[in-house]
């Protein structure tokens, strides 16, 4: 709406309801214009909150379940194929001394 346009609604209105009635108009078309903005905010918020809340379930279904303990969350050791020797578990040979004469 461009300024004209705005001073030719307030002189029709002047016209129509009078100067006595006009500040009374005003102040209740402001107070509807405040209601509307709180119930906007309100249900921005709302809605706002609500994604917020499915972000965070979507969030906790795709991380893992830290409930368990670690040992759970691990792999057991496996055991070495059956005629192999595991590193560490076998005895450092003797050596002897006869063929160090």
């Amino acid at each position: 709406m461009s300024f004209g346009e705005t001073i030719f609604l307030f002189l029709l209105a002047l016209v129509v309801f009078g100067p006595k009635k006009l500040p009374e108009i005003g102040r209740q078309i402001g107070k509807l214009m405040a209601e509307f903005k709180r119930a906007s905010n309100e249900f921005r918020s709302q809605v706002e909150t609500e994604i917020a809340q499915l972000d965070v379930k979507e969030n906790r279904a795709t991380k893992p379940d830290w409930s368990k303990t670690l040992q759970d969350r691990l792999m057991a050791p496996t055991k070495p194929p059956e005629g192999v020797v595991a590193i560490g578990s076998a005895e450092p040979p003797e050596t002897s001394k006869a063929h160090d004469v």
